[in-house]
């Protein structure tokens, strides 16, 4: 076996490993991927067992991993990798209710991102997924180059805001929670965390493509003792309960004209934006509906989606929290709050639970 090869030119940030068992597949991914500067394809494999061979043979920087192999599956693939080269691992899948279902596994499992490919007929349709492969796989490879997080070394980014207003606070009658890359995982960790009668209910937009919300709130309705349920048009919104955007579809607060009962309204209207369902569209009609009742928490993500959003939330009085970037999978989207000045407070993943039930105890006491 030949000595893992580590250096890399100037100018390329990743290596990258493609693993799938269609011979299609690793060709348009490595084609895709090549045609980044940035990017070197340093092999392709066809298995699973293939592809633990080259890792330890070429120590690439990035592994994108086809979730349907035969004999060695993507799941088992993945867990040998995180078990013994543990590496940033993309997994490609398909957007069917049983890859939705091993996509979560594998994120559970250790998977830093997954990427859908679309099935139609015998044909694939790939082409779309460009932009998002190449994307997570920046993310991923600049989060290998900087595996150290330690924020005693780090001076950290604090919001803007007088003390007072951090110290002081608004009472919250209503969560509204963006979050993007990592996100499945970070949700997996502070949902469970809110008892069964939680005071006040969470409205959260989640990117991911359609196909993947419904299975992804089933998942989570599992493992908490609130409700997780897919947001459904109209429906009337309760404490203790989660609503998960739909994928595709935009999700909004609204009273309902004849007895002014807050209620969720979904449309599809700006499909073409860049993210759909939208953190601003959520949290500007929260701030709009609520104004210093509202609480905005932007999570672990690429972009900066939920920025205005967090925005109008702040100028209205709510409160705002942003995760920290040690614990971020990709600190994207809360660093661009924290630059704007408009989060009141930069906690830990952990510590975002007793943020929402502190808040929400001074409601009750109010």
């Amino acid at each position: 076996m030949t000595e893992p090869t580590t250096n890399s030119p100037p100018g390329l940030l990743a290596r990258v490993l493609v693993v799938d068992d269609s011979a299609f597949m690793r060709t348009a991914l490595a084609r895709m991927i090549a045609s980044e500067s940035s990017f070197e394809v340093v092999a392709t494999a066809c298995n699973g067992t293939e592809a633990l061979e080259k890792i330890a043979a070429l120590d690439p920087d990035v592994v994108t991993l086809d979730v349907e192999m035969p004999q060695l599956d993507g799941l088992a693939t993945l867990r040998a990798i995180m078990s013994r080269f543990p590496r940033p691992v993309i997994m490609v899948s398909a957007t069917t209710e049983q890859g939705a279902a091993t996509t979560f596994n594998a994120l559970s499992a250790g998977a830093f991102d997954y990427v859908p490919k679309r099935l139609s007929g015998t044909s694939l349709d790939i082409d779309h997924i460009r932009h998002d492969l190449i994307a997570r796989i920046r993310a991923a490879a600049l989060t290998r180059k900087s595996p150290l997080r330690d924020t005693k070394e780090k001076k950290p980014v604090h919001s803007s805001r007088k003390e007072s207003r951090s110290t002081v606070t608004s009472i919250s009658e209503i969560i509204a929670i963006g979050v993007s890359t990592g996100g499945p995982k970070a949700l997996q960790e502070i949902l469970p965390g809110f008892p069964r009668d939680l005071a006040v209910p969470l409205l959260i937009v989640q990117h991911m493509p359609e196909g993947f919300s419904a299975p992804f709130a089933e998942r989570l309705n599992g493992v908490c003792s609130i409700t997780v349920s897919e947001a459904r048009q109209h429906e009337i919104i309760h404490p203790g309960t989660a609503y998960i955007a739909p994928s595709g579809t935009h999700m909004r607060v609204i009273r309902r004209s004849s007895d002014l009962q807050p209620v969720i309204a979904l449309d599809t209207s700006g499909r073409s934006a860049q993210y759909v369902p939208s953190i601003d569209v959520l949290m500007k009609s929260v701030a709009l509906l609520y104004k210093s009742r509202a609480m905005g928490i932007i999570m672990t993500g690429m972009g900066s989606d939920g920025a205005e959003g967090m925005k109008a939330i702040h100028r209205a009085g709510g409160l705002t929290i942003g995760q920290d970037e040690a614990t971020c999978t990709v600190y994207g989207m809360p660093r661009v709050c924290a630059e704007m000045g408009i989060l009141d407070r930069i906690v830990p993943l952990s510590n975002i639970p007793a943020q929402v039930m502190q808040a929400i105890l001074r409601c009750r006491q109010a």
